[in-house]
């Protein structure tokens, strides 16, 4: 091993450098060279080759004649997260009227720590720009899915309200006051909204789905470009559709 190598290895463990790489490429990404995975990483190159060759042995990563992306083992695996898979079967039928609906791009995300994860993402005829992707992650502060798992998570929000908020945009809510206020709004009304808070351009309305006994369990959104999307206007739609979810849930849990 050579001696630079050898000062990486030391930065962290492989596991976590192997699942740094995974988690740079994104699920529609259909090549990214080896030279662009260690920049986006900020591993020696040399770490990143054999990473992402062992990667590639275990089935996680293909590599094609420009680079490497996701492989289908990586998505079997992700498959066996039963409790996100359970919800997205129970909520994709209504995920998708709630699209035809508004036209508009509908998450659904989960939290993962101090972070939402997006575990599905629809598309409308008039659909927004969004940096959001599939197992992409935001920081819950400032977006409308992650005020909603805030705000009914006690532990969460004293966690997340306690450490620095990052600026995102000029509009992100960065004072925790000011989000303390905003989060006690959202758990009056169940409805939480963002004005282009994570992405310029964008707003968007979220509301909570709880599962069998009551538990969050995740929250869904409707988003839309500023220039003509009013997020206020779709709050009773978005939340009939996650009441609807959180029903059916219920109901599927009781069988």
């Amino acid at each position: 091993m050579a001696p630079e190598d050898a000062g990486d290895l030391s930065r962290g463990s492989v596991l976590r450098k192997a699942v740094l790489i995974l988690r740079t490429l994104a699920a529609d990404e259909q090549s990214v060279t080896l030279a662009e995975l260690t920049r986006r990483t900020g591993l020696h190159k040399a770490t990143v080759h054999r990473l992402a060759r062992e990667l590639v042995e275990l089935g996680l990563l293909e590599r094609g004649p420009t680079g490497y992306r996701l492989a289908l083992g990586l998505f079997e695996l992700g498959m066996r997260a039963s409790g996100e898979r359970s919800l997205l079967e129970v909520a994709m039928p209504f995920l998708q009227e709630l699209s035809e609906r508004t036209h508009e791009l509908v998450h659904l995300a989960v939290r993962d720590g101090n972070e939402v994860v997006y575990v599905a993402k629809l598309g409308g005829r008039r659909q927004a720009k969004s940096p959001s992707r599939i197992g992409g992650r935001m920081p819950t502060h400032c977006t409308a899915v992650g005020k909603v798992l805030l705000a009914h998570d006690d532990d969460l929000r004293r966690t997340v309200l306690a450490a620095p908020l990052p600026r995102l945009t000029p509009h992100t809510v960065v004072a925790p006051g000011l989000l303390r206020r905003q989060l006690d709004v959202v758990t009056a009304h169940g409805v939480a909204f963002e004005h282009e808070e994570s992405a310029l351009g964008l707003a968007c309305v979220a509301c909570p789905v709880f599962g069998p006994s009551g538990e969050l369990a995740a929250a869904i959104s409707v988003t839309g470009p500023t220039s003509r999307f009013r997020p206020e206007a779709h709050s009773d739609v978005v939340r009939a559709t996650a009441s609807a979810i959180s029903a059916t849930l219920s109901r599927s849990a009781a069988r």
